[in-house]
Formats: C-alpha cells, sequence, structure tokens
C-alpha cells in the first residue's frame, strides 16, 4: 500500500468496500508469512499501518465490515503439521498505540469506564517481547499440555517441544497454584544466542534466520523436538488463560505468584500509577532496550486490579484493560544504488531499492521496498540518492525520505516503465478497481502468456498452502521452467510418469536415482488433493485460503465448482448471485473469477490439471440437525456469542452461512442493530429469528 493513500474521509463507499477487501486478503497473507512461514515481507510498522487504516475505513463505513476483517481476527490458522488444541481461554492480541498522547487518553479512557474520574489507576508496565507467543497447560501442578496461540482460537500443539525450554518447569514449584491452569508467556532468542544459531547454520549450510522472532517460532515450531532441545530458546511467563481458582488479586501478584511457581518474569516488569507512571515506564524501557540482550517491539500496559480487569472486559478482539505502547521504528542512512523492477504472479510491478549494504538495528539490509510508481514519485527517489530507512521488527525496510543536500548534481528522476521488463515488453496498465477509479497497481497486461507472471503463479501453484510437493521448490521449478520441462501446472504431473524425462533428470548433477524417485513419489502423492487446496492452487486474485475454503464448502465438487465458474464467466446472473450469497465473498471476488474463467488461456490451463488429478469432494456438512442444509445469514449484535462462533456453530451443524439474503436463504438471525438484512428477508419472505429463538432451536 501506498504511504500516502486517498484519505479515509475522501474514500465513496464503493471504493471503501473495495480497499477493505484488498486490505483483509492484503494482512490475512502477511498474517500466514508471519506466523505460520516465519518469513514476514513488511516491517512491523508498514503491517500497524495496514491494520489502522482497516479499522479507520471500517470505523467511517461500519455496515461494511466484512465476516473475515483483521479487526476480528487473531493470528492466523495453525499449520497442519501439528495437532489442533483448542485453548481454554482464547489467546487474544492487543490493541496497538504509537504516541504519548495515546497514553493519556489510554488512562482517561479506563477512568471514564469505572467512573473513577479522580482515583488515580494503578497499571503494571512490562516489556512486550518480541517472540512466539505460547500457552502452557498444567493440570495438578505438572505440565499436561503446550502449545502456539494460533488464531486465538485454536493453536499448535507443540508440548514435546516446550519440554524441552530449559526455563519451563515441568512440575510447578512452592503452593497456591490451581488445580488447572494455562501459563501465557513468549518462547524467544536472546541476541548472542541468535547470532551463535546463524553463525553455525552458515557453517553448515543450512538456512540462516532474518531475526531472533522468526528464528524462535522455527525452532520451536519443529516436528522433531531434538532439533529444538538444540536451540537456545528462553521463555518469559506473563499472563494466564483459564483457570479453576482465583490466585491473585492485582497483575503484579499475579506475577510474583508466576516467579514463585518456577518461571522467569521479565525483571523490567514495574507497577505504576496514572498516565504519567505509564510515560515514565515507556521512556524508561526505550533507553533501556539497546542493552537488554533480546528484542522487544513496546511497553504493555495492563489495569492492575484484576476485578476492574473483570469490568472493563473485551472489545472485538483485544481487551480494554491492556493495550501495546509500540517503539518507533529504528532507522539509517544508505545510498540508493539502483531500482529493480520485480513482476509477480498476477503481473503487478513492485520497484525494490538495491541499497549499500548498512546496518539498521543489528541486521545487514541490501534492499527495500519502493512499493509502487506513486511511491517512487512521492519521495522524488533518484539512483544515487543519500536515503533514510525505516525498520520495525527486523524485516524488510522502507525508504521514508530522501535527504536532497546530498544529491549528486546528475541524478535524474526515475521513469517507471511504460512496458513489461519480460521479453514480450507487454504494456504496463494502471489498475482500476471494480468503481472504475485507479490504484497505485501497475500490472503487466501480458497475463500468463508473460514468463514471470507464468513462473510466479507456478511457484504459487507447488507453495505450502496449494499442494505443497516435497522436493519441489521454487528453486528447482525456476530451473525446470527455464529447461522447459514444466511449463504449467499439470506439466509437473506429467513429469512423473514421462520416463524420458526423468532419465535425464537423473543424469544431471545434483540429482541421481533416489532424488529422482522420491520427487516422482511426492508428485505421485499430489494427485489427491482436497478441493479448496485445489481452488487456492489456481492463484485467482482476490483467492486467498480461507475464499478457497468457502467456495469449496458451498460447491461441494470440482465439477460443480467449474461448471459454475464458467457460468460466472458468462456472467449468468443466477450463478454470481449465488457466488455472491457465499459468505466472505463480494464484487472483488465474482470479478477475479469472471475474469479468470472468462480467459480461454486458463480454462485451457485448469482443465489439463483437472484430467491430471483426483480431487476431493468437501466434506460434507452433518444431515441430521435442524438447520442442515439451509443457508443462514446472521445480522446485527449478536450478544450471547461472537460472529465468528455463531458462523462456526451453524456450520458445524451442518448449515452454509452466507453473507447476504438472497431467495436460497433459509434463517435470518437478527440481533439489535439489523439494517437492510432484515428488510430483504421480509421482503423475501424469509424466516427471520432472534438470537435466543435460534439458539433453542439448534440445542433441540
Amino acid at each position: 500500500m501506498a504511504l500516502d493513500p486517498k484519505p479515509v474521509d475522501a474514500l465513496t463507499e464503493s471504493e471503501a468496500a473495495d480497499e477493505l477487501t484488498r486490505l483483509a486478503d492484503e494482512i490475512a497473507a502477511h498474517d500466514i508469512r508471519y506466523y505460520q512461514d516465519e518469513a514476514p515481507t513488511v516491517s512491523d510498522a508498514a503491517y500497524d499501518a495496514l491494520k489502522q487504516r482497516n479499522a479507520a475505513i471500517e470505523a467511517r463505513f461500519p455496515h461494511l465490515v466484512r465476516e473475515n476483517s483483521p479487526s476480528l481476527k487473531v493470528g492466523a490458522a495453525r499449520a497442519e503439521k501439528f495437532a489442533p488444541v483448542e485453548h481454554g481461554t482464547p489467546m487474544l492480541s492487543l490493541d496497538n498505540m504509537f504516541s504519548e498522547a495515546e497514553a493519556l487518553e489510554f488512562d482517561a479512557r479506563i477512568k471514564r469506564f469505572l467512573r473513577l474520574p479522580d482515583e488515580p489507576i494503578a497499571y503494571t508496565a512490562e516489556p512486550k517481547i518480541d517472540g512466539l507467543s505460547a500457552s502452557l497447560r498444567y493440570e495438578k501442578g505438572l505440565l499436561a499440555q503446550g502449545a502456539t496461540r494460533g488464531d486465538g482460537r485454536v493453536g499448535e500443539d507443540v508440548t514435546a517441544n516446550l519440554r524441552t525450554l530449559k526455563e519451563i518447569p515441568h512440575r510447578l514449584k512452592g503452593s497456591g497454584w490451581p488445580e488447572v491452569i494455562e501459563i501465557r508467556g513468549e518462547v524467544y532468542l536472546g541476541h548472542a544466542e541468535f547470532a551463535a544459531l546463524n553463525e553455525a547454520a552458515l557453517a553448515a549450510g543450512e538456512r540462516t534466520y532474518a531475526n531472533p522472532r522468526n528464528a524462535a517460532s522455527g525452532s520451536l515450531r519443529q516436528i522433531d523436538p531434538s532439533i529444538t532441545a538444540r536451540r537456545p530458546l528462553r521463555f518469559f511467563a506473563y499472563a494466564w488463560g483459564l483457570v479453576s481458582a482465583p490466585f491473585a488479586e492485582t497483575q503484579w501478584q499475579a506475577l510474583q505468584a508466576l516467579k514463585a511457581w518456577g518461571f522467569q518474569i521479565t525483571p523490567q516488569a514495574r507497577r505504576v500509577e496514572g498516565a504519567e507512571g505509564l510515560i515514565a515506564a515507556y521512556r524508561e524501557l526505550e533507553a533501556e532496550r539497546p542493552h537488554l540482550g533480546f528484542d522487544i517491539d513496546g511497553v504493555v500496559y495492563k489495569v492492575d486490579r484484576l476485578d476492574w480487569q473483570g469490568r472493563l472486559g473485551f472489545v472485538s478482539r483485544s481487551p480494554r484493560w491492556a493495550i501495546a505502547h509500540k517503539f518507533p521504528a529504528q532507522q539509517a542512512r544508505t545510498v540508493l544504488e539502483g531500482i529493480e523492477i520485480q513482476v509477480g504472479r498476477t503481473g503487478s510491478l513492485t520497484p525494490v531499492a538495491r541499497l549499500h549494504p548498512v546496518t539498521v538495528g543489528g541486521v545487514v539490509v541490501k534492499n527495500a521496498t519502493l512499493h509502487n510508481a506513486d511511491e517512487i514519485a512521492r519521495l522524488d527517489v533518484r539512483i544515487g540518492d543519500t536515503v533514510v530507512l525505516q525498520r520495525a521488527g527486523d524485516v524488510i525496510p522502507q525508504i521514508l525520505r530522501v535527504i536532497p543536500e546530498e544529491r549528486p548534481r546528475d541524478a535524474q528522476p526515475y521513469r517507471f516503465p511504460e512496458v513489461c521488463p519480460c521479453h514480450l515488453k507487454t504494456p504496463v496498465a494502471r489498475e482500476t478497481t471494480s468503481g472504475g477509479a485507479e490504484t497505485v497497481v501497475r500490472r503487466c497486461t501480458g497475463e500468463f502468456a508473460c514468463p514471470f507472471q507464468r513462473v510466479e503463479h507456478l511457484k504459487h501453484f507447488v507453495s505450502r498452502r496449494a499442494f505443497d510437493i516435497e522436493g519441489l521448490g521454487e528453486k528447482q521449478l525456476q530451473a525446470f521452467f527455464e529447461e522447459g520441462l514444466v511449463r504449467e501446472p499439470a506439466d509437473i504431473f506429467r513429469l512423473a510418469r514421462d520416463e524420458a524425462a526423468l532419465q535425464a533428470l537423473r543424469e544431471r548433477e545434483g540429482y541421481g536415482e533416489t532424488s529422482v524417485r522420491n520427487l516422482a513419489a511426492s508428485i505421485e502423492a499430489r494427485r489427491r488433493i482436497s478441493l479448496d487446496r485445489f481452488i487456492y492452487s489456481l492463484g485467482v486474485r482476490h483467492i486467498g485460503e480461507t475464499t478457497a475454503i468457502t467456495l469449496a464448502r458451498g460447491y461441494g465438487s470440482a465439477s460443480a465448482f467449474l461448471k459454475a465458474m464458467d457460468e460466472v464467466a458468462a456472467r449468468d446472473e443466477a450463478a454470481m448471485a449465488e457466488l455472491d450469497a457465499l459468505d466472505q465473498v463480494g464484487e472483488a471476488v465474482i470479478e477475479a473469477a469472471a475474469a479468470y474463467f472468462a480467459e480461454d488461456h486458463n480454462r485451457r490451463i485448469v482443465q489439463a490439471l483437472v484430467e491430471q488429478l483426483d480431487i476431493q469432494d468437501a466434506e460434507q456438512p452433518k444431515s441430521d440437525t435442524a438447520v442442515a442444509g439451509k443457508t443462514v445469514v446472521f445480522t446485527g449484535a449478536l450478544e450471547r456469542m461472537t460472529r465468528d462462533e455463531a458462523k462456526a456453530q451453524a456450520e458445524a451443524l451442518g448449515a452454509k452461512v452466507a453473507s447476504s439474503v438472497s431467495k436460497k436463504t433459509d434463517i435470518v438471525v437478527a440481533g439489535p442493530g439489523a439494517g437492510s438484512k432484515l428488510k430483504t428477508a421480509a421482503d423475501l419472505g424469509v424466516q427471520v429469528m432472534t438470537e435466543e429463538e435460534w439458539l433453542a432451536m439448534v440445542a433441540g
């Protein structure tokens, strides 16, 4: 996203809807890269900016809040290589703030809610450790289970790995602990341990990590616990979840109890009073930050009294009684030595700054994103310029500004390419929204005839969330593409049964009988694929992992899905209405699907692929419940459960949840504040019931 987008108060409703769709997909993709792949591609500051803009748009257009809104989510779904663990109480995330003025407002907001205008509020101020959140369940003082946060409700079972950490007690010390308690904390790596880990990996020719947070995540989420045991992971405890009995009256007392039971707590944590105490703690921790020996990216403020925490409660996915005050991003100066254009899977052209290497926050930086042509023009950045970089969270940095007084005399304004850098030299066009407005994105118009798009599409096809073919990574795929062995997805499966091609592989350097046999076996193992993975693998714009699952459940089989997509491509009104009625599907998805399947080249690729596969039907929902087979729409404010809980409950009972009311809707569950959907239901004669009536029906 550009750093200077159109102001929120200037957006039309159509523009806001389009941008919320894009933001939901973009943030979801970043969540997967951060939480599951341990390979974030944007800075914490850039990620926070995306979420702040999403929240601002939703505040102005509350009726446009999507079911998959980032404001309603925590983390990302668990990885399939670990068993699921449902947390006793959700592991929610914190809202962020970035200024001392916001700290003053946080304190004032707490006082207003508690109706204590003149009473000083006590808080704890704790370092925000930049690691991987984990939950430890103890039963009768013994460690019974350990899990990652996952999406906040369901995490990954990493019990065996967590048991290898020296700072996690297998048995709680002392006394006073509840019979059942979930201890929450952060798994992290210190700076010295991180450097030693990367040096050893480099010497062994193994993968290195970009920063301590990614290293901690990758180390904990190993299939083999013995690998985790060899990594110097550490653990700070700072909170608790499910608990069978109270054990403290304040947050500060609780921290001391955790320490007495054998856990490490951050020695920098402190108890303060009032907004002035919060700000003082923030300044002190900011000054201590370079000397801590481990990464922190802010300070967490929590209301100290637990009974007040209970009164304050939660809003959306975050507690009212706690907030994270983030540190400003780290900065450095260097010289821009060049600008390269990268062409993505969907043809978008992204400029990347090549920099004279500079160390920022302990990491050597050579590249920075320039986002798009508008951003280059806004910065007026030129080759040879001295620039100021910003980075937070030790990931890809961004250029903040140019230092004009140090600009070379012969530096020329950068001209963004008007044709794609591929050999076809196809024109570059500025993308437009469904409402006709121009965006900052420029795309190659060559589609899959463009070799850059074709190879990126193939990389997406074999990616972890798609076909995930072991032994066929991006490097091998790039080589196969350049040599003509694989030009489209179906070629991968043809290769596995092409003895002449396999023999040629056996004779190549780096390959042999065993590696070729294993590759062929891995490909064959993926001929049988779930419908949602198949849909996601096609690389249709705006159809991410979550939407692919929705489509798979909605259509049931590959034949039904492909037939419906052909009808959508032909602009069949009934087919488009049926697609629109599916939960989390809107105009952007419909237009993307129509454009994709209207392209003969794409249809040929998909058909050739289908002929190579055994695509499994989506799991059939329950058929013996009161709502089985019915299409349900939830609207208005639900009071007994969250919207996500209601949706999950309905789907578990065999119902289909839709986001809009149509002739195919069977039930509308309306809470307070229900608007146009309620009127549409009345006009169409759709059954309407209250939340209480719904709960009574599904319970009976």
